[in-house]
Parts: C-alpha cells; structure tokens; sequence
C-alpha cells in the first residue's frame, strides 16, 4: 500500500474558535439560562471548536448538572442557525448518535439552546484509525435511519450543488478569476476537467434522505467509549449520504489512511466521488481567497488546508501529477 505523507492543518480543529466568555452574556440572559438550568451557574468552558463567535460552552451549575448552552443575539443569523438546530435534533431518530434539545428561550434580545452535555472531545489530526472508524459507523447508523422520509422543506443537495458549488464552471466561463489559494495547485492547468466532474454530479447527489449537509472532523466528538457522536446539525439537506461521507473523509484523506478504501464502502455512483471532490476544492478555495474573516481567525486556513486536500485526493483518484501545474 503507498504511505502518504500526513497534512495537518496550521491550527488543531479544537482550538479554532473565539468565543464571547459567561461574563460576557448579558446580566438577563445569563439570569434566565440560571433559571433554566435549576441553579446557578458555578463553572462553563467554552468550546474550542467551531467558527463562529457565538457562545458555546458546556454549563456546570452549583448542583451539578450541566448543559451545552449555545446563545447569539436575535439580530445575527447564528440565531436562526440555533433554532433550526433545536428542531432538528428534536426530531431525529432515538438510533443517531447526537445530543438532543433541553430547552430554548429567547431573553433580551438573544436566543438561547441547551443541549445534552457529550463527555467527549473532536478527534486529533492525524485521525487514529478508531476515531475514524467510529465516527463513519455512526454516520452509518444516521444515514439509515435517515434515508426516507426527509421533510419537503428541507433544500435539496444538487440544487446546493447547482447554485452555491459551481465555482470551476464559473471561473471556466470567465464570470470569476481563478482564486489566488489555487495558484500554484494543478487547478489552473486542469480548469476544464474540474468544471466537468463539478458539472455532473448535481445529478449523482441527489436522495431522498436527509443528510447532515457539514460532516467534517469538527462536528464529530468521541466520548470515554470511543463512540462518535455528530454535532452541529444546522445544515441539513436531501441528497446521497456517501455525499457527506466524503466530506469527512478529505481530513482523514490528509491523515494517510485509506480515503478511497473507505468510501468504496458506501457504493459511491461513478465519478460521483471525484465529482465531489472537485465541487468542494472550488468552494473552499474561493472561500479562503476571500480575506479576513469576522467569524474566526481560522476560518480563512480551514477552507485553504480542506480544500487544497480536496484537490490533492482527486489528484491522487486521476492521476494528475505535479507536472500538470502552472
């Protein structure tokens, strides 16, 4: 079997985030989580992962219990991505492996989700084989449970695909320049090819079951068992499960381990895989061309390390070699 050389990213994905501390809450709204919680709040710690500058943190109060309190303010649109998070794992299957809704309330302006606290942390880079292995069977799990009956308002993966993931095609046909994080990669020398695969696989994604719509080594966490838990269900659309799969599967593709063993497992359609990959590489790449970010200072290196490892595996799937560069 070829050894690869292992890829991390500049900054370990449970240390990404800049986070607003308990103290820094409105007076009111940490009174009314107190409240909520039974008692008063004695200890939080914040999490590390994540992008944006919403609190997290798991609430320890003065009686024990505890909580995963998220809370932003009504006028931001992480708000909404709260709630939306609350319906949705209130609704999932007893078999899925995710914390569920406590509470919610809306104070002072802000909106407040308690969730189940998970003993367990986001896997390292490199991924451990067992980490990886977990977290692909509760991904298992999730997608039967999950692969009929998705709701009708949830959008649809190749309409995602069509209108938010087209960059290779966009570039191809002038209306955008070639972003500067993919100078230097063999993009630029294989534009067409990249807006082809992107091209076909709106159809090749398409499902009637509901995926989790932002797989990624961040949103999963691994408790005292070695049991995956998946996180962060805010984006859930209607597609082909192996779609999130790889998703995943690009950080465990810059771990060394066997990318294309794994997904072979989830009978991806042909040029389906490469198709996906060349989709996110585009998307990542114009994202991390796009300056500062508000939400976090690791924003910009999350979206250059996955997508420049999104193209280093397609690379890898077709063949193309360093000569191809420009």
């Amino acid at each position: 079997m070829e050894i690869r050389p292992v890829t991390l990213p500049e900054v370990p994905y449970d240390a990404t985030s800049v986070r607003p501390a308990w103290n820094d809450l409105p007076r009111r709204v940490r009174e009314a989580i107190s409240r909520r919680l039974g008692s008063p709040v004695a200890a939080a710690r914040s999490a590390g992962g994540g992008f944006t500058r919403a609190f997290a943190a798991v609430l320890t109060t003065e009686a024990g219990t505890s909580a995963f309190v998220k809370a932003a303010p009504l006028r931001e649109p992480t708000s909404e991505w709260y709630a939306r998070e609350a319906a949705i794992t209130h609704a999932l299957p007893a078999t899925i492996r995710a914390a569920r809704p406590l509470w919610t309330i809306a104070e002072a302006g802000w909106f407040v989700l308690a969730l189940e606290t998970i003993d367990g942390r986001i896997p390292p880079l490199p991924w451990p084989a067992a980490h990886l292995e977990a977290a692909l069977e509760s991904w298992r799990v999730a997608a039967e449970a999950l692969s009929e009956g998705g709701s009708t308002d949830l959008p649809r993966l190749p309409d995602i695909l069509r209108h938010e993931m087209s960059w290779w095609q966009l570039i191809e046909s002038g209306h955008e320049p070639m972003p500067s994080t993919a100078l230097g990669t063999i993009a630029p020398a294989r534009l067409h090819e990249l807006a082809a695969l992107e091209r076909r696989l709106p159809d090749l994604a398409a499902g009637t079951g509901m995926c989790h719509g932002d797989l990624r080594i961040d949103n999963v966490m691994i408790d005292g068992s070695g049991a995956a838990w998946l996180c962060d269900w805010t984006w859930p659309c209607l597609g082909a499960p192996w779609y999130d799969t790889v998703t995943l599967l690009i950080s465990a593709f810059a771990s060394g381990l066997d990318a294309d063993g794994y997904i072979r497992k989830w009978d991806p359609p042909p040029g389906g895989v490469d198709g996906a990959l060349a989709a996110l590489a585009g998307y990542w790449l114009i994202r991390a061309d796009g300056g500062p970010s508000s939400a976090s200072p690791h924003s910009r290196q999350h979206q250059r390390f996955s997508g420049t490892q999104a193209l280093a595996w397609l690379s890898a799937r077709q063949g193309w070699t360093e000569e191809g560069r420009q």
